[in-house]
């Protein structure tokens, strides 16, 4: 003889977990990479990583060199959340860059 299925007489709280958008990437390790391209002189590049990301000119210039050779490199590493507004410095100066989690 089949035992008949019932319903619970209570109902269960599911608990969920909401997360906004300043709680994603926060503590993440990333890296900003930039793109060669064939609009920005070595030199408004140089100047963007020195103003943008207060690199050294002989670091600037080694990076600018290593994008130009290579089409891409890592030019600053850090927290996700304090590299976004950096690379958004970069993009607004017309450099392609873009944040990619490490």
């Amino acid at each position: 003889m089949p035992v008949p299925v019932t319903k619970p007489q209570w109902e269960e709280d599911e608990d969920l977990l909401v997360m906004d958008e300043t709680d994603i990437g926060t503590g993440l390790p990333a890296q900003i990479i930039v793109y060669n391209d064939d609009f920005n002189t070595f030199e408004w590049v140089i100047e963007c990583f020195m103003q943008v990301l207060r690199h050294a000119s002989e670091q600037a210039e080694q990076l600018a060199l290593i994008i130009h050779n290579k089409g891409k490199a890592t030019v600053k590493s850090g927290v996700k959340t304090e590299l976004i507004p950096l690379c958004e410095a970069l993009v607004d100066r017309g450099l392609s860059a873009e944040v990619e989690e490490a």
